[in-house]
């Protein structure tokens, strides 16, 4: 609803909102000239009087027929044309750069002859610039229309939610006068105090207020409620301010910065106004596709929405598929509105939910953005990469790039979100080091940062499998985003060893080399039982791995049969021993016994397959070691000759001899009698 003021310009005084003006405007009787109101004809418009105009003045493409006098006597810039000109029969004035145009010019030609002027919220400004335009100031004559225009715009229109939203919508085509009279700054700085305003302390209309508690009494010029008992939602002022240019959102959400609004209603008020200006983007946080399709229109309903939007990140935003390609000109927009919205988000982490801002980066890649605003765009994406789905993280490749999805994109805000991880575990450990550690804040933050990491390891792994399937996606890219993160971030590898198979299904071309070094990002020791029962199975996988992975499952059996043997012997402590297997084995559910009864055939299965494994190693290795043998025999007989052998013969007829000899002089001692002992000495000589 519009606030309408009539101000009768030839009364002796006026009244606006308590204050009183002098008035000393143009009366008949005082320039001997009655206009009894204006008429128009096709694209003219005259004055209803006896004396015939002696002016014409031509705003854009409409004529007013006036005269020379009346608008002389008011307007400063009327009277140097005319000087200028040095023509005293001037008979012919041409504007086209009227602020407000013909119809701003028409409210002052009125006023100039003190014809009843109707000042609206939605007229004001233009007639405020236009007046500025013809210079009709004080100096021409006391209570001049600039400071009538000024007088409404301070103190009925500043003083209104409504009306400082209309004069700030109808200032989009008064550039550069509205913002050079301070109009709207005035405006943006009335409506971000108004917005910043307690909600229990709301006592002025605005759009969605409930129905039962609208009584305006615009004739009494004012917006009070009557009901105190009513509290404005949070988000109150949203689909009043959506109404706004961009540019002059920016202006409103600046001064609202500097009041000091939370963040998160900052961000959440920004939500609101791309998913209204983005047709991209649609509300589907709670299922009423209807209720967003409407808000993107601009003809959402704002009351009450405060339970629909969560002021942590809770607005997720889904992606509409146009089936019509925009037009240059609607694309130019849309970027300008991406670029101002990236620049006045608030730095704060989850002052915007995730999915928005990644759908946000898709349309701004999609639009070709300013580079410095989307690399700023996907750090603030980094700083809660962990809330990201993967509908979200899906974003088509618009570059160059031959794969579908831009798995580079999801590289770099991967890099900023590890970035940001080791930033904040940085910031803790030099907390606790100057002992400002509070209630063991670093061991939370740790905490915090571990649970992050292992989020968002599943969500790269589930990306991964998407991915995987593209034909063009090179080995190099899947692996170093699959060792993008720590090692600590995975306690299981199922999800890699999905991807894995995934892009080995995709790329059967793969040689055995690329195969092992696409395995090789996967910790076997990591994987479940059932992932490593697929696995011993899966053709695809490389031999090596299979055996890798037939060795970790073997392990991860042994030790939970120990465990469980530890943990039956610890219980039996407390519990009576079954008296037989029959009465245990009744005891224990049928299901139980079949799933038992099947986990023991495969481990016997995989028992046997280790054993013929390990018997066919050992047979190798048997068998390398009797070549070995053989080569070394083989090398040894080359080496001996002919003389080597003859003077080893020798050596041992020798020896032989000797020994026969000693034998002989033992069996002389023994049968003579003290033999003499230089004869001895002779015949061992002789021999």
């Amino acid at each position: 609803m519009v606030f309408s003021l009539s101000i009768m310009w030839e009364s002796e005084s006026e009244f606006v909102r308590g204050r009183e003006y002098g008035s000393e405007l143009l009366s008949p009787t005082k320039h001997g000239l009655k206009a009894d109101g204006f008429e128009q004809r096709g694209r003219s418009w005259h004055v209803g009087t006896d004396i015939p105009s002696d002016i014409l003045v031509r705003v854009e493409d409409v004529d007013f027929h006036l005269h020379k006098y009346l608008l002389f006597s008011r307007s400063g810039k009327m009277t140097r044309i005319l000087y200028e000109s040095r023509d005293p029969d001037l008979s012919k004035i041409v504007m086209n750069d009227v602020p407000g145009g013909a119809e701003a010019f028409l409210l002052a030609a009125k006023f100039c002859y003190g014809v009843p002027v109707d000042l609206i919220a939605a007229n004001i400004a233009g007639l405020r610039c236009a007046a500025e335009y013809l210079e009709m100031t004080e100096d021409y004559e006391e209570g001049n229309l600039i400071f009538k225009t000024e007088a409404f715009l301070s103190y009925v229109v500043l003083s209104s939610w409504s009306d400082s939203i209309i004069v700030l919508k109808s200032c989009e085509n008064l550039s550069p006068w509205a913002e050079n009279l301070q109009i709207v700054r005035r405006c943006s700085d009335s409506i971000a105090w108004k917005a910043c305003a307690n909600p229990k302390g709301v006592r002025w209309s605005y759009t969605g207020m409930p129905q039962d508690i609208q009584n305006p009494k615009w004739n009494e010029m004012k917006e009070l409620i009557p009901s105190g008992s009513h509290t404005a939602p949070v988000d109150w002022w949203f689909q009043d301010a959506s109404i706004l240019r961009i540019d002059h959102f920016v202006r409103v959400i600046t001064a609202i910065k500097v009041k000091g609004m939370r963040y998160e209603q900052i961000g959440a008020a920004i939500m609101y106004y791309a998913c209204k200006w983005l047709p991209g983007l649609v509300n589907d946080s709670n299922g009423e596709g209807t209720e967003a399709m409407n808000c993107s229109n601009g003809n959402g309903n704002g009351s009450g929405s405060s339970s629909k939007y969560n002021w942590n990140g809770g607005l997720h935003m889904v992606v509409v598929n146009p089936k019509d390609e925009i037009s240059a000109l609607q694309a130019k927009e849309r970027r300008m509105i991406i670029e101002s919205l990236i620049s006045i988000l608030p730095p704060q982490k989850d002052s915007a939910s995730c999915s928005f801002l990644l759908q946000l980066l898709r349309m701004a890649n999609e639009l070709k953005v300013a580079p410095a605003l989307a690399t700023e765009l996907e750090k603030r994406v980094g700083m809660q990469f962990e809330q990201a789905t993967l509908t979200d993280l899906l974003i088509p490749s618009y570059n160059t790039s031959e794969t579908i999805y831009d798995v580079d994109l999801v590289q770099r805000l991967l890099e900023h979100f590890l970035i940001q991880e080791l930033s904040e575990a940085s910031n803790a450990s030099s907390q606790s080091f100057l002992g400002k550690d509070i209630l063991g804040g670093s061991q939370t933050t740790a905490s915090s940062g571990q649970n992050a990491k292992m989020r968002v390891a599943r969500l790269v792994d589930s990306y991964l499998t998407e991915v995987a399937r593209d034909r063009n996606l090179s080995l190099t890219n899947f692996q170093v985003l699959a060792e993008a993160l720590p090692e600590s971030a995975r306690s299981c590898d199922d999800g890699l060893y999905r991807a894995i198979d995934s892009y080995l299904k995709a790329h059967p071309t793969l040689s055995e080399h690329e195969r092992k070094r696409l395995c090789r990002v996967m910790d076997c020791q990591k994987l479940s039982i059932d992932a490593c029962m697929h696995a011993a199975q899966n053709e695809r996988l490389p031999l090596r791995v299979v055996v890798q992975v037939l060795y970790s499952q073997q392990m991860k059996i042994s030790n939970a049969i120990a465990n469980n043997t530890i943990k039956q012997a610890g219980e039996s402590r407390y519990q009576p021993i079954a008296s037989s297997r029959k009465t245990l084995l009744e005891g224990t559910p049928q299901s139980f016994q079949e799933g038992w009864t099947t986990a023991k055939k495969d481990i016997n299965t995989l028992k046997f397959e280790l054993e013929t494994l390990k018997t066919k190693y050992l047979e190798l290795q048997n068998n390398l070691e009797n070549v070995q043998r053989q080569f070394e025999k083989t090398l040894k007989q080359k080496q001996t000759s002919s003389w080597s052998s003859g003077w080893k013969k020798l050596s041992k007829l020798t020896k032989m001899n000797a020994l026969e000899n000693q034998e002989l002089v033992d069996q002389v001692t023994i049968a003579g009698e003290k033999p003499r002992k230089t004869h001895r000495r002779w015949r061992n000589s002789i021999s």
